[in-house]
């Protein structure tokens, strides 16, 4: 397929890129500075705090799917790349006729109010009682900024008419694929209290090809 992969050379952005090439994917390759990425990949560079918005078009035109692993680097100091950079990728991807895109989150987003959406369940479904009481308050009051960020991401999202998908992992981490993951819809992962990034990325790709994850909400963990 042909595939646009956004924040490309990122934590999860370079296991994207690097496994939908070794799985003979067509990969046009977005980051600000697209360097010491494989062999045969299309690249633009894209700063999406200040989008380019024609360079940016023309790297989703034709795209059967745009991937995106945006997030900031530092979530303190970063909070509000992730809606910035969406909002123009959405843009961008209603202005050529692309339709999918799936992108990451983060699993404690679901009770983070939003103005679309401002009264969420106060417990994600999925979470256990030390995430319901002790590990989701405290994620959130140390990244509420980063997460209210990425709330509203995910309503960009639901408000773009596109085929969306969103991956909400827990903690990342930088061990090796397995491929051995547990996945829940529209909920996270009881116990699941982290996942790798390249496991991130195999999953992102595998739903692909699963049409059942359009406007859906994915958890993720090992």
């Amino acid at each position: 397929m042909k595939l646009t992969i956004v924040a490309a050379t990122g934590g999860i952005g370079r296991h994207l890129v690097d496994q939908a090439v070794a799985d003979g994917h067509d990969v046009t390759a977005v980051a600000r500075r697209p360097r010491d990425l494989p062999g045969g990949v299309r690249t633009a560079a894209v700063d999406l705090t200040r989008p380019d918005m024609r360079t940016l078009a023309a790297a989703v035109h034709g795209a059967d799917v745009v991937l995106s692993a945006l997030g900031p680097r530092n979530p303190r100091a970063d909070a509000g790349i992730t809606s910035r950079g969406t909002r123009a990728i959405v843009t961008a991807m209603q202005a050529e006729h692309v339709r999918r895109i799936i992108v990451v989150s983060a699993a404690p987003v679901g009770p983070v109010p939003v103005p679309g959406r401002p009264t969420p369940p106060k417990h994600d479904p999925g979470d256990g009682f030390f995430m319901r009481y002790l590990g989701g308050p405290l994620t959130r009051a140390m990244f509420g900024r980063h997460y209210a960020d990425l709330a509203v991401t995910e309503q960009t999202l639901r408000d773009s008419g596109l085929e969306w998908t969103v991956s909400r992992p827990p903690k990342l981490t930088d061990k090796p694929l397995t491929g051995s993951y547990r996945t829940a819809r529209n909920r996270n992962i009881r116990g699941g209290f982290s996942v790798s990034r390249a496991d991130v990325a195999h999953h992102m790709l595998a739903m692909v090809n699963q049409p059942d994850t359009i406007e859906q909400v994915v958890g993720i963990a090992n």
